[in-house]
């Protein structure tokens, strides 16, 4: 009786094709043999996937096939053992099922009796060489991308701003592209502090970059862009950066900046405001119920004439005013904050003089840091010149290294935050009497970020609306001194140094222009409030 058989071709990859593996050799052969052995073909499965487990479409298929026609297939033929699996503990458990089924696997150009048991040795070398082939290149691409990286060169697919291009050994790198530009500009337009990270994104979209929102709030974290290079971890060194081959696109302090003003911002001021708010509830998260003491919330009632605004208690008292007239009454209560013209003066020179004198101490500062991050780069030559006399190991040699490079990090971004402050502070210090001077006016002017930042600055606990009017438990220090009458500076200017030092919180940043209110000027304000 003719014996009956499923035929099965596979192939991976081009170079197995190259090989002489290709499907078409491989149906041809496994045809030819049946002739001349006079074996009837039942079917072909072919699959175009790894071998590495048997989770492959057309094998599922084969197997299902034989388990709904048992008795109609004698033999499973292909080429050879490498076409059947790479993986000899899955090909040991898959044989055996194949058994039950009364299907016998057999390579035609690897035949084998398995009915002799000295025969299984030979089958677990068939096994095992495909697999130890596997793992060899494995090793190798992972060998390959290990020493590439330690050379400085980006090896994977080019990041937004670069492509991907050969130098000229052939060997693989990355250089700018037509985006590039794009890149260096989100972020110094971040760095103003001007912008959340979403509207730099929507302002970059209309440039021409297409990103989308998670991809670039990675995309402003990513060494690349100051010629950094990752190495990952490989048997005992640990994963670090290296100085890339690549050209970078940015320099080291505005990445720091960028960094410093991620870090501060983190969480719900990086979030686009719409999902945050309304325009018409600037003080959605600001007050907070007189009945129950619980948090109010606000939200928005369809009415025969549109939407109407409410502030409502979320926690059970079911109190619930109007919108609009709570905004009015709280615009109204930031008109009672008076600057007296002789506070006016003082503020600016007490101001002036504590900001000349943090000018200098900053000046010392990057002075003593760079004098450290040159010492930590003379250590690490001198270590090196060590090794090379054979007075310290190269394991010992990376270790100092590592250590100083990663301390020199920290003190190149401790530089910049120190840097950071060193533009002309006199149209900023201006700036603020023009905030002070017109709190209300300023308020009702400003964006929703922007009025939910002097609330939350000026004002450290929750708002209560009763009796139709604002009422506050607790005024921001800060502001209070401010605000004082003249008559009351009698007998405080011995203690106005320190006082008003404090009050430097409200001057906006360096780096900012005086014609914007941002977010940064009140991150200060809000930091000198939880102080005091």
């Amino acid at each position: 009786m003719k014996k009956r058989a499923i035929i099965y071709t596979r192939v991976s990859t081009d170079e197995q094709a190259d090989k002489g593996y290709s499907l078409g050799y491989q149906e041809e052969r496994l045809k030819k043999y049946c002739d001349i052995n006079n074996i009837a073909v039942v079917a072909h499965y072919q699959d175009d996937h790894s071998a590495k487990t048997f989770e492959r479409p057309e094998f599922i298929r084969l197997l299902t096939f034989c388990k709904k026609n048992p008795g109609d297939v004698d033999l499973l033929l292909f080429i050879n053992w490498s076409r059947f699996s790479r993986n000899a503990g899955d090909s040991y458990g898959m044989i055996k099922q194949l058994n039950k089924l009364g299907v016998e696997p057999h390579a035609i150009e690897q035949p084998l009796d398995l009915t002799i048991p000295e025969n299984k040795m030979m089958l677990a070398f068939y096994l095992a060489a495909p697999e130890v082939e596997n793992d060899r290149r494995a090793a190798n691409v992972i060998m390959g991308i290990y020493r590439a990286r330690k050379e400085g060169r980006y090896t994977s697919k080019a990041p937004i701003g670069y492509k991907n291009i050969r130098d000229l050994l052939g060997k693989a790198t990355i250089a700018p592209d037509a985006q590039a530009p794009l890149i260096i500009e989100a972020f110094e337009e971040y760095a103003k502090g001007i912008y959340h990270v979403e509207e730099v994104r929507d302002l970059m979209k209309q440039r021409g970059l297409k990103v989308g929102h998670s991809m670039f709030s990675i995309l402003l974290k990513h060494q690349i862009y100051i010629g950094r290079v990752f190495v990952p971890a490989y048997k005992d060194e640990p994963a670090h950066f290296v100085k890339g081959l690549h050209e970078p696109l940015i320099s080291e302090t505005l990445f720091n900046k960028v960094q410093q003003l991620l870090n501060v911002r983190s969480g719900a001021l990086n979030r686009p405001t719409k999902n945050l708010s309304k325009e018409e509830l600037p003080l959605r998260t600001f007050m907070k119920c007189e009945t129950c003491g619980g948090n109010m919330t606000g939200s928005a009632s369809r009415g025969r004439n549109g939407r109407y605004f409410y502030y409502h208690c979320r926690d059970g008292s079911h109190k619930r005013f109007k919108a609009d007239q709570v905004n009015e009454e709280f615009v109204n209560h930031l008109k009672t904050f008076k600057i007296d013209s002789a506070v006016n003066d003082l503020y600016y020179e007490v101001l002036t003089d504590h900001l000349k004198k943090s000018r200098v101490d900053g000046a010392k500062e990057v002075k003593r840091v760079t004098e450290e991050i040159v010492k930590n780069k003379s250590r690490i030559q001198n270590a090196q010149k060590l090794m090379l006399d054979g007075d310290i190991s190269s394991e010992e040699y990376k270790e100092i290294r590592n250590k100083f490079e990663l301390a020199n990090d920290e003190l190149i971004r401790r530089k910049a935050n120190v840097s950071s402050g060193e533009d002309n502070y006199e149209g900023y210090l201006r700036y603020s009497y023009t905030l002070l001077k017109d709190l209300a006016g300023n308020y009702e002017k400003a964006s929703l970020e922007v009025k939910q930042l002097i609330v939350g600055s000026i004002f450290p606990e929750k708002l209560i609306f009763s009796e139709s009017k604002v009422r506050t438990t607790r005024v921001n220090q800060v502001v209070s001194l401010i605000c004082l009458n003249s008559s009351d500076l009698e007998g405080k200017k011995k203690a106005e140094g320190q006082q008003f030092s404090d009050a430097s919180a409200l001057v906006p940043k360096a780096g900012i222009e005086p014609a914007h209110l941002t977010v940064h000027d009140f991150e200060s304000c809000a930091s000198t409030n939880s102080a005091t």
